[in-house]
């Protein structure tokens, strides 16, 4: 009888993870960034401190940072860091909320796992939790009634980001913004500019109608101010051009250098008049400019700026009407932008350049101040944060009651519903109301509460029909959060629920890993924690 011959389908290089095991290292991975940002979440969170491979730090406690600044290998552990990217593009907070409730899912789907219940059911009864959840939400969520509220929603979203002692005035600044940028709730993010400076306190942080860019006038002989300023916005460079092949210039005497340098001027001189001849004042430029440039624009007394970043062009363009300008011959008068003045103004070691009383009034800078870099950065987040939710609720005017309230709701409402479904999707669904239990319990946790108490009280006060019943973490009390103020977006959670449902049925589907070789999560039984530096 012959003997079986081995039939190889597979590379040498490929290697193969497949059944429970894939299942149970996708969910390892999960759980292990989960566990990262755990300890982060609620305003008494704590901060982690990452320090990259040449030194640099970052200090913070927002869950999207996190997760982008620490080196992830595994794949279904970058598929979590996506939804908190996600979530961050799309309603600007929750970021440590979605990467948890995920964590959760997957580890309680996991102990489905091993009562022998199969992946496509525990997916089908996640996807049904799913979608009741999203209209349960809609179902108890309150209207947007007052801007008082939306301050609260700003210092709620703000609360543990190191911008406690400032929140209200901080709360007041993204509030302002917001309403000067709103246009019947057609608002955009990107209409609203945070500048950060060094030095003085957050308390001389402030809201400024129009551009603020941190730059100075190129050259000293240039006017610090301009008013009725007639900006132009090219995105070329003024200086000359190095070849784009090796070239040698041969010169043997000193009249032909004076010969080759007074060229080079007429080509600059001839550049620059024709931007001065166009009539503008102000001109921000994306590349560099030439000091013999410099020179005849500032004796033209013409104000302008180099290296300019394209992000702050684009928001010049929009706030001031100007247009983009690529080629120097294509210049006419319907290019140019227009602002009431264009100013230079110190701040501290710092040279800024003001833009105000623009054309369009819808575009706003928010100034950071602060005693250090550090600090700075993580007011950013935290005003990101705030502006993030406060958008997210005007744009629905919708908003639910924070401190946990309104995940206990859902999860009771949940497990009602779980009822009228029956069989072993049922058992799904109150996997997925247990997981939503993971947010108030990690907020108590996070506070030095006895979580197992503090659950157990929020369920008898809703049972009780105390809808808005959350922690106040602020004086460590159960109470109607929403009547304290603690109040969040419904578009925030909306988002998370949908963005951490889906990754977790995705993860599940998974009964086979290969990963190439050559890949760098070439690791197919790896330690998830091997995976992060």
């Amino acid at each position: 009888m012959d003997e079986k011959q081995p039939v190889y389908v597979l590379p040498d290089n490929v290697s193969r993870t497949l059944g429970r095991d894939a299942q149970r290292t996708n969910i390892l991975a999960a759980k292990v960034v989960a566990d990262i940002v755990k300890t982060t979440l609620g305003p008494k969170g704590m901060d982690k401190m990452l320090v990259d491979s040449v030194g640099n730090i970052v200090v913070t406690n927002d869950g999207v940072t996190i997760l982008e600044e620490i080196e992830i290998d595994h794949p279904a552990a970058k598929m979590i860091v996506e939804i908190a990217k996600t979530q961050e593009s799309e309603v600007g907070d929750g970021t440590t909320t979605v990467a948890l409730l995920a964590g959760k899912l997957l580890e309680n789907a996991e102990k489905l796992l091993d009562r022998k219940i199969h992946p496509t059911v525990i997916v089908k009864g996640y996807k049904l939790a799913a979608a009741k959840s999203q209209e349960i939400l809609k179902e108890i969520a309150s209207n947007l009634e007052s801007r008082t509220v939306l301050k609260q929603i700003a210092i709620t979203a703000m609360t543990g980001k190191g911008a406690e002692g400032h929140k209200e005035m901080l709360s007041e600044l993204i509030v302002s913004a917001v309403d000067k940028v709103a246009s019947d709730r057609n608002i955009t993010k990107e209409n609203i500019k945070i500048q950060k400076i060094k030095g003085s306190g957050i308390n001389e942080s402030e809201l400024i109608e129009g551009v603020v860019l941190e730059k100075e006038r190129a050259n000293i002989e240039m006017p610090t101010f301009v008013k009725n300023a007639k900006i132009l916005l090219v995105d070329f460079s003024l200086e000359l051009k190095n070849p784009e092949t090796e070239a040698k210039i041969s010169v043997s005497t000193p009249e032909q250098l004076e010969s080759f340098i007074q060229s080079e001027e007429r080509f600059l001189k001839s550049m620059t008049d024709k931007l001065i001849s166009s009539g503008a004042n102000v001109i921000f430029c994306q590349k560099g400019i030439d000091d013999v440039a410099q020179y005849y624009l500032a004796k033209a007394g013409i104000f302008a700026c180099r290296r300019v970043p394209r992000s702050d062009i684009e928001k010049i363009s929009l706030a001031t009407n100007a247009r983009i300008i690529s080629n120097l011959n294509d210049i006419n008068g319907l290019d140019f932008g227009f602002a009431e003045s264009v100013e230079e103004v110190k701040k501290g070691d710092e040279a800024l350049t003001y833009i105000r009383g623009c054309l369009n009034p819808g575009v706003v800078t928010i100034i950071v101040r602060g005693t250090s870099a550090h600090v700075i950065d993580e007011i950013e987040r935290a005003i990101n944060d705030g502006l993030g939710d406060v958008i997210s609720a005007v744009k629905s005017g919708k908003v639910v009651a924070g401190g946990g309230a309104i995940e206990i709701e859902l999860a009771k409402r949940l497990r009602v519903y779980a009822r009228t479904i029956g069989g072993r999707e049922q058992l799904a669904i109150e996997e997925f109301a247990n997981s939503l239990e993971s947010i108030p319990e990690t907020l108590a946790e996070n506070a030095g509460l006895d979580p197992i108490d503090i659950i157990t009280e929020l369920k008898k006060r809703h049972e009780s029909g105390e809808m808005h019943s959350g922690l106040n973490l602020f004086n460590d009390k159960i109470e109607n959060t929403f009547n304290a103020g603690i109040i969040e977006p419904l578009k925030v959670k909306l988002q998370a629920v949908e963005s951490a449902s889906e990754v977790a049925q995705m993860i599940l589907r998974i009964d086979d890993v290969l990963v190439s070789k050559g890949s760098s999560s070439a690791k197919m039984n790896p330690s998830p924690y091997d995976s992060m530096d």
